[in-house]
């Protein structure tokens, strides 16, 4: 299978980044290193090319209740300008994709951004649902996405719009010409927990080229770099951020994976009978973060046990942390080894390493 390039890889190649396949894209993985670009994003500012994630834009009356009846959140909350946080689950009670829910117009149109390697999969799922013919359009291939992430990204960006980017509230967004290109999104729903924007438009006229080269004529003085894959992935770790394919997929309830604060029982959806009985009768399995004591990365797949060696879970994700300077992880554990301070024990080749639970975000 031939591997897409989105409108910024050759930008990306010639900027020296360490490219390597993602979700079927051509991605940047690194610049300058993980530590480097990390620390960029949580004292500065940092730009991410994320156009693969995938665009779907849903119109009508009844473009809301097909979206209500697929997600576990309630989007009937959602005003002009709103997002949301939110899941699609599947009819077992697990997990479909996450995504985020965008009111664009209410009760009109909204636009869900869904993962890059579940594009197909959610296109599909959604469709199947989609029983009162509201009309759909994916607009993925065609929809360019920067995430500028950051404490100070919104005052380097401010001088490139008339729109007011500094006091976007966190969950909000706004539309309007940004660095001379028209039907500019920007919202503030960030992935690293670092503060920011992120830019949705249509690569058309070369706004692609405009928008990038704007951005780094603002930024770059003060500091502004390019970031890959790889530091996005230990800035939403230290978050406790979920990432679908490894803390949740097909086999996870919301539940389990502590997003009952999305999953809504005020309306009918799919699998909502699993989960509310999840709630009431509580679940066998939680997904906790962990901080190592002993020294050792946790990976993904690595298995969890107790001191006697008796199995209690898996690793899903798992790094050093560049702000913390230690090893932490996210894992699912028996209900009974949950608690904050747990004694835990990850299982790193042929030794158990100590490690204990903490809390969610790791940084405060």
């Amino acid at each position: 299978m031939s591997v897409k390039n989105t409108p910024f890889t050759e930008k990306h190649i010639a900027l020296g980044a360490k490219m390597a396949p993602f979700a079927g894209y051509n991605m940047p993985i690194s610049y300058t290193g993980i530590n480097d670009e990390h620390a960029a994003v949580r004292k500065n500012a940092g730009v991410f090319d994320v156009s693969h994630m995938g665009e779907f834009i849903l119109k009508g009356e009844k473009a809301l209740d097909l979206i209500q009846r697929v997600t576990s959140n309630d989007a009937s909350k959602l005003k002009n300008g709103q997002a949301q946080y939110s899941c699609l689950p599947n009819n077992e009670g697990g997990i479909v994709d996450d995504l985020l829910v965008y009111c664009v117009e209410e009760n009109k149109v909204y636009m869900l951004v869904v993962n890059a390697s579940n594009i197909e999969k959610d296109w599909n799922w959604i469709s199947k649902h989609n029983t009162e013919k509201v009309e759909m359009h994916n607009v993925s291939e065609k929809t360019c996405l920067l995430a500028i992430q950051g404490p100070n990204a919104t005052k380097m960006l401010q001088p490139l719009t008339e729109l007011d980017i500094i006091n976007l509230k966190y969950y909000t967004f706004v539309k309007g010409v940004f660095a001379g290109v028209e039907n500019v999104l920007i919202s503030a729903t960030g992935y690293t927990g670092a503060g920011g924007v992120e830019i949705y438009f249509e690569d058309k006229d070369g706004a692609a080229d405009k928008i990038w080269e704007a951005i780094f004529a603002a930024g770059g003085p003060q500091g502004l770099k390019p970031i890959g894959l790889g530091a996005r992935d230990t800035l939403r770790l230290e978050m406790g951020f979920c990432l679908y394919g490894n803390d949740i997929d097909d086999t996870t309830s919301p539940i389990e994976a502590g997003l009952s604060w999305i999953t809504k029982f005020t309306k009918e959806f799919t699998s909502k009978g699993i989960f509310a009985k999840q709630k009431a009768d509580g679940v066998s399995r939680k997904l906790v973060g962990f901080e190592m004591i002993d020294k050792g990365i946790p990976r993904h797949g690595y298995e969890i046990k107790d001191a006697d060696g008796n199995s209690l879970g898996v690793v899903t994700s798992g790094t050093q942390s560049p702000s913390l300077a230690k090893a932490i992880g996210m894992g699912y554990v028996r209900t009974d080894f949950a608690g904050i301070d747990a004694t835990i024990y990850i299982q790193v080749r042929d030794k158990l390493l100590k490690a204990k639970v903490s809390k969610i975000p790791f940084t405060a």
